[in-house]
C-alpha cells in the first residue's frame, strides 16, 4: 500500500522544485538587454518586461495566501484586478537590473511566507483570484507552473524542451483532466517516452490520435506550441498536419 505524503512534505518537495526554476528565470533574466526587455514576449501586447513584472507580483499574490494560511485571517490575492493590472503596467518598462533585483525580492519573500507555515497550515483552504477554493499545499504547485509557462512565453531561448520531464508530466495530467468533457472534437493522447495517455474533448468516438514526446503534448494543450514534434492521426487515413488538424483549445485555466 502506497503511503500517501502530508500536505507539508508535499509543498515542500515542491517549493525545492519551484527555486530551481527561479533560479533559471533568472539567469535569463540577467542576460537581457534594456532593448531586449522592451521588445514583445510570446504573449499578445505584453513585452517581456509585462511577463516579468507579471511574474514578481504573483509571487507577492502568493505570498498573501500563504499568510492566510498561517494566520486565518483572510488576505485577497490581490487587491482588486485593477491593482494586479496597474502593477504589471508599471513595472514593465524597469530595466533589467530592477526587474532582477524585485523578481529577486519577491521570491524570497514567497520562500519565508512558504517556510512560516506549520504542516497544520499547509491544508488550510484559500481562495484563488478567479473565486474556486484550494488547499494551501497547492500554492508551490501553481508558482512552479507561473515559473516555468512564462519563461517560456519570455520568449528568450528557453523552450518547452527545457521543462522538467515531471513538471511536463503534472501539467499533462492537469491540463487533460480541465479539458475533459469541453465541447471539442475527442481527441486521444499518447505520450510517445513516458507513456502519459489521456482523453480530451467530449465524450464520444476518438476523431484524432495524438502521439509525442510529453513536452510536446504539454506545450501544445498549454497553447506554448501550434503542434510542432507531435503525430496527428485522423481516423485510418496518413499523418495530417498538426497545425491544421488539431482543434483550437479554450485559454488554459
Amino acid at each position: 500500500m502506497t503511503q500517501q505524503l502530508a500536505p507539508g512534505d508535499i509543498a515542500a518537495g515542491t517549493m525545492q522544485a519551484v527555486a530551481e526554476s527561479t533560479e533559471r528565470v533568472l539567469r535569463t533574466v540577467a542576460e537581457l538587454t534594456p532593448e531586449a526587455v522592451a521588445e514583445p514576449s510570446a504573449l499578445p501586447g505584453w513585452t517581456r518586461g509585462h511577463v516579468l513584472a507579471h511574474l514578481a507580483r504573483n509571487a507577492d499574490s502568493l505570498v498573501n495566501l500563504l499568510e492566510t494560511a498561517r494566520t486565518g485571517v483572510q488576505i485577497p490575492q490581490y487587491a482588486s484586478e485593477d491593482a494586479r493590472e496597474e502593477g504589471i503596467r508599471q513595472g514593465a518598462p524597469r530595466p533589467p537590473a530592477e526587474q532582477l533585483a524585485d523578481l529577486e525580492a519577491s521570491a524570497e519573500r514567497l520562500a519565508r511566507a512558504a517556510a512560516a507555515l506549520s504542516p497544520e497550515n499547509w491544508s488550510a483552504e484559500l481562495k484563488h483570484r478567479f473565486g474556486y477554493v484550494f488547499p494551501a499545499y497547492e500554492v508551490p504547485g501553481k508558482r512552479l507552473a507561473e515559473l516555468e509557462f512564462h519563461h517560456v512565453d519570455l520568449a528568450a531561448d528557453y523552450t518547452p524542451a527545457h521543462w522538467p520531464a515531471d513538471f511536463a508530466g503534472d501539467q499533462f495530467a492537469r491540463l487533460c483532466e480541465n479539458l475533459a468533457g469541453v465541447e471539442l472534437p475527442t481527441v486521444e493522447l499518447l505520450s510517445d517516452d513516458t507513456g502519459h495517455r489521456a482523453l480530451i474533448g467530449a465524450a464520444g468516438p476518438v476523431e484524432l490520435r495524438v502521439e509525442g514526446p510529453i513536452r510536446a503534448l504539454t506545450a501544445w494543450l498549454s497553447g506554448r506550441s501550434d503542434g510542432d514534434g507531435l503525430q496527428v492521426h485522423q481516423g485510418d487515413g496518413p499523418l495530417a498536419d498538426p497545425r491544421t488538424a488539431l482543434p483550437a483549445l479554450p485559454p488554459m485555466g
